[in-house]
Parts: C-alpha cells; structure tokens; sequence
C-alpha cells in the first residue's frame, strides 16, 4: 500500500475542504462595513499558513514509506496523522471566526 500517495491524496482533500470553509463560512462572519481588504488578507494568509503545514505531512510520509516499518504499524501511524490533519483542517476555521468575534465583542 502507498501510504505516502494516501497521505498526499488526504493532505490536497483537507486543503481544498479547509479552504472552502474558509470561503463560504468565515467570510459570512467577518462581512466589512466598508471596503476593508483586511479579512481577505487574513484569509490568504490562513490559508499560506496551511499549505507547508500539509507538505510537512507528505514530506513525512514520503520518508516513512521507505522505513520498512511493518503495514500495522504504518497503517496506526497514518490514522493518527490523518486524525490530526482532519481535525486541523476543519478545526482552524472555526477558531478563526471565534477570534474574530472576541476580537469584535472587545471593541
């Protein structure tokens, strides 16, 4: 099994999930009262913030596949990975938007 390709396969899925979250959701949230290009420069760079994040995770994989691990040992290591990678994923925006409303609520 190329646990390396399913990680890549996992990493470029999460990307495009996270940042489609980061579209359609966070930007209902932080709607400008005028033209203030802020939020996109903050969604911009939460999403740059993301992408050497996954290349880490191939990166990684790339390296573990060729360690000659055993298949249940990989196979543990790559469903912590893909937890963590997920929850990051789906977690972040949503921790973005309550910044920004604590943020909002202080001022």
């Amino acid at each position: 099994m190329r646990w390396d390709k399913k990680m890549s396969n996992n990493c470029a899925m999460a990307l495009l999930v996270y940042t489609m979250i980061q579209i359609f959701f966070v930007l209902s949230f932080i709607k400008p009262g005028g033209m203030s290009i802020a939020p996109y420069f903050g969604l911009v760079l939460l999403v740059a913030i993301i992408i050497p994040f996954c290349r880490k995770y191939e990166k990684r994989w790339e390296n573990m596949a060729q360690s000659g691990l055993t298949g249940q040992s990989l196979a543990a290591r790559f469903r912590k990975d893909q937890v963590m990678l997920w929850l990051l994923a789906l977690g972040l925006p949503f921790v973005f938007v309550a910044i920004i409303k604590g943020i909002s609520a202080a001022f």
